[in-house]
């Protein structure tokens, strides 16, 4: 079994992967901000992991004997979510998520796997692969692509492997509030009339986030496949079609009040993953 330090381990996608490595018996040590108190509470399968508070920001001269010499780290933090535009990514998050990282390779570390995001490939539409050309028009895509460049860059320099995990719309429990899953669940829970949403045409790649930790967990662990590697379904489906099948699954009817939310600027119209490589990773 393998020891795997788990950074943003309370955070949306953290707590997934905590809880899939812990269901394979991997000894865990895990970080965030947050105090072991908090973070419990948080997240009750922490007790059962070496959790270490730490804000990722502070510098450690070796991050690699502070963390007690992992074989891998799957690192899932990243502050500022979910605004997308703020100039923090770049100022504030992309330097300190290089340090890390770089403290961590030259110090030891030869194993890391990095979640990035779809938002890296900009406004291209269709399906898109790992060899596609990103065009970031996100602060916060620009910063993740550019340290994706910049991880690269380090293994001119010190022998490690990198897994770059681009995520595809993971949904599921603990998303924020103002994600479309959060509403959605919001508008049972006030049982409410009508629900409020764009027109719905657009075309998205949908993921159970408790699938995107098992497919982030399985890359990790492996060193046959590394590199960029698209976390999505492949499969296609309309955001209208999404939110009724949400609904209809859960036995509730309610009027969709469609075109009440214009389309976001920044996001294509209809792109979704090609997940051919990750699937020559998990065996399906």
């Amino acid at each position: 079994m393998a020891k795997v330090l788990v950074t943003g381990a309370t955070g949306f996608i953290g707590k997934y992967i905590v809880k899939r490595l812990l269901s394979l018996g991997h000894e865990i040590i895990a970080t965030a901000r947050k105090n072991a108190e908090e973070a419990v509470s948080h997240l009750p399968e922490l007790k059962n992991t070496h959790y270490i508070q730490k804000d990722l920001n502070d510098c450690e001269e070796n991050y690699y004997s502070f963390f007690c010499k992992p074989d891998i780290v799957i690192h899932a933090s990243w502050e500022g979510l979910p605004n997308y535009d703020s100039l923090f990514h770049i100022e504030r998050n992309l330097p300190a998520n290089y340090g890390f990282i770089k403290n961590l390779v030259s110090n030891g570390l030869k194993n890391i796997t990095v979640t990035g995001t779809c938002y890296e490939y900009g406004l291209l539409e269709g399906c898109l692969s790992e060899s596609t050309y990103t065009q970031p028009c996100l602060n916060y895509a620009l910063a993740k692509d550019t340290l994706r460049k910049f991880v690269q860059s380090l293994q001119k320099n010190y022998s490690f492997s990198y897994k770059w995990l681009r995520l595809f719309y993971p949904f599921g429990d603990g998303k924020n509030k103002s994600s479309l899953w959060a509403q959605m669940q919001y508008a049972i829970s006030t049982r409410a009339k009508e629900f409020n949403m764009s027109a719905g045409e657009q075309i998205r790649d949908y993921l159970p986030v408790e699938t995107t930790a098992e497919y982030i967990v399985s890359a990790a662990l492996q060193n046959e496949t590394t590199g960029i590697i698209n976390c999505c379904s492949g499969k296609p489906i309309s955001v209208r079609h999404f939110v009724e099948n949400f609904f209809e699954q859960r036995g509730y009817q309610i009027k969709l009040n469609l075109g009440f939310y214009p389309y976001l600027n920044y996001e294509p119209f209809a792109f979704w993953g090609d997940n051919n490589k990750l699937l020559g990773i998990v065996g399906r």
